[in-house]
């Protein structure tokens, strides 16, 4: 179980990465746009520098949503491993059943 602060510190990142990620996208764009002046590039590009650390999306780590754990997640569903097992074996996931052979 991740400790309460890691997990609101993810979501806190993931809520500043929402709300910029249009001004992101457009900055990243007039930095890679060749037709605009060098001077706009570069101003595009020190605005975009500017932006909060944890507005980039990279900064974010993929959690289950039940527990917080951060590795052996699937992404489809959000949980990690431990609890998807649970729930595939109690017949929760359509489609998915233990392997027995």
């Amino acid at each position: 179980m991740a400790k309460k602060s890691v997990k609101n510190r993810n979501a806190k990142r993931q809520k500043i990465a929402n709300r910029l990620r249009a001004k992101r996208d457009a900055l990243r764009e007039a930095v890679s746009n060749i037709h605009l002046s060098d001077k706009e590039r570069w101003e595009a590009m020190r605005q975009l520098q500017d932006l909060p650390r944890d507005s980039s999306p990279s900064r974010q780590r993929h959690r289950c949503k039940l527990c917080g754990r951060p590795r052996g997640n699937n992404r489809l569903t959000g949980l990690c491993r431990l609890h998807m097992r649970i729930f595939t074996i109690n017949g929760m996931v359509p489609g998915m059943h233990k392997a027995s052979w």
